[in-house]
């Protein structure tokens, strides 16, 4: 799952319409492997027949996300990263749906100490397929929205879309972090 990838030919690639806007999405022969918020950086590609498929998968899959019938992603993923970014998104998926926590709480996880938790969120940040990969499930230690690369309200949104327990007790809101 969390392997380097040797592509012999290129991934395959659409521009999606959902509730958030238009998305970019990419996969590979091995897996999903981008997710852009900005659709217009990614080029509509065919790739070769397990990448289209592994795409198609994808679309499907972010589509139910969005009408709320999915809760967990299962398509493969072609992620490449450093051994802690490939640490810190493996535990990205394993944050339930609807619960977020913090970026103490995440270094933890990968047993790196609470201190870590800048270090974790320099991972989230860079995570290369947001939505599936949900970064936007990790909040600040003061309970509030902190850095998400398609914008806080945009995180907001999808917090809201999961029915997150924090949004629903309003911690999320009482000030936002600049």
């Amino acid at each position: 799952m969390w392997q380097k990838k040797v592509e012999a030919t290129g991934p395959a690639a659409a521009r999606v319409r959902t509730p958030i806007g238009m998305l970019g999405v990419a996969a590979t022969s091995r897996g999903l492997w981008r997710i852009e918020f900005d659709a217009r950086r990614v080029r509509p590609a065919r790739g070769d027949a397990h990448a289209r498929a592994h795409l198609a998968a994808a679309v499907k899959q972010l589509r139910e996300y969005f009408s709320g019938q999915r809760k967990k992603f299962d398509v493969p993923l072609d992620l490449e990263g450093t051994p802690h970014q490939l640490r810190i998104w493996e535990a990205l998926c394993g944050i339930p749906y609807g619960a977020t926590l913090t970026y103490g709480e995440l270094a933890r996880r990968v047993g790196l100490p609470t201190a870590a938790a800048r270090a974790a969120g320099r991972a989230c940040a860079t995570n290369p397929i947001p939505v599936v990969v949900p970064c936007h499930r990790v909040i600040g230690g003061d309970g509030k929205l902190h850095g998400f690369g398609g914008g806080l309200p945009l995180k907001e949104a999808l917090l809201e879309l999961e029915g997150s327990a924090a949004v629903r007790q309003g911690s999320l809101f009482k000030g936002r972090a600049k």
